[in-house]
C-alpha cells in the first residue's frame, strides 16, 4: 500500500525553517473548514470545531485506506486563520472578539462525494456538535511569508512583527488573514515546546 507524507511532500509549506523568514507561493488546496468567534482558550465552540474537523479528517483517511484507492496518508495538521472586524484593534487582551476559521487540508483525491460520505459516517459514530458547520472548500492563499516558531502562543508577538517587517522591507503590503499551522497538538503539548508555522 502506498503511504503519502504530505508534510514532507509539501515541506516548503508545512516544515519551514525556524531560522529565517521565507516567502512562499501557496497554491489552491482543498480544506474542511469551520468558522467561529471567541477566545480559543475558553470558547466551547472552538473545542467543538477542533473535534469535528479531526473526526471528519480521520474518517476520510480510513475510508480512502480501506476503499478502492487503497492509499494511506497522514492527516494534515490543524490550521487557523485569525482576524477581527477592526484589525487595528486586534489585541490579545480582547480574545472574545477574535474571529477564526479552523481548517485541515485534504489530499487532491478527496472528492466532495467522499467528504459528504465521511460527514455522515463521522456523525453516525459520535455526536459532534459542530458537524453541521463544516464546509469543504478550496482556499488559495497565494503569496505569503512564514517561519517556524517554537514556544507559547502568548509570546508570538515579536515573531509576528518580524514577519511584518520582512514583508514591508520587500516593498509589499499585508493582505489576507493571520495564518497559523499547528504542528503540535496544543491540547497535549507543553507551551514552550509548541511548534507553529506562522504565516
Amino acid at each position: 500500500m502506498t503511504k503519502i507524507d504530505y508534510k514532507k511532500k509539501l515541506k516548503h509549506l508545512y516544515l519551514p525553517s525556524k531560522k529565517e523568514i521565507v516567502f512562499v507561493e501557496v497554491p489552491a488546496m482543498n480544506f474542511v473548514m469551520i468558522d467561529g468567534q471567541g477566545d480559543p482558550n475558553t470558547a466551547q465552540s472552538f473545542k467543538d470545531a477542533v473535534e469535528s474537523l479531526y473526526s471528519v479528517s480521520y474518517t476520510l483517511k480510513f475510508m480512502v485506506k480501506k476503499g478502492e484507492l487503497g492509499l494511506d496518508y497522514g492527516v494534515l495538521p490543524l490550521e487557523g486563520l485569525w482576524w477581527t472586524e477592526n484589525m487595528a484593534a486586534f489585541s490579545v487582551a480582547e480574545k472574545d472578539e477574535w474571529q477564526w476559521t479552523l481548517m485541515i487540508m485534504q489530499p487532491e483525491f478527496i472528492t466532495r462525494e467522499l467528504y459528504e460520505a465521511a460527514l455522515l459516517k463521522a456523525g453516525a459514530k459520535k455526536k459532534l456538535v459542530a458537524l453541521d458547520m463544516i464546509r469543504y472548500e478550496t482556499f488559495h492563499e497565494g503569496s505569503a511569508a512564514q517561519i517556524l516558531y517554537i514556544g507559547p502562543f502568548a509570546a508570538e508577538g515579536p515573531t509576528i512583527q518580524s514577519i511584518h517587517a520582512a514583508i514591508h522591507k520587500k516593498g509589499q503590503e499585508l493582505t489576507g488573514k493571520h495564518h497559523e499551522i499547528y504542528l503540535s497538538d496544543f491540547r497535549k503539548t507543553a507551551p514552550e515546546k509548541l511548534k507553529t508555522v506562522i504565516r
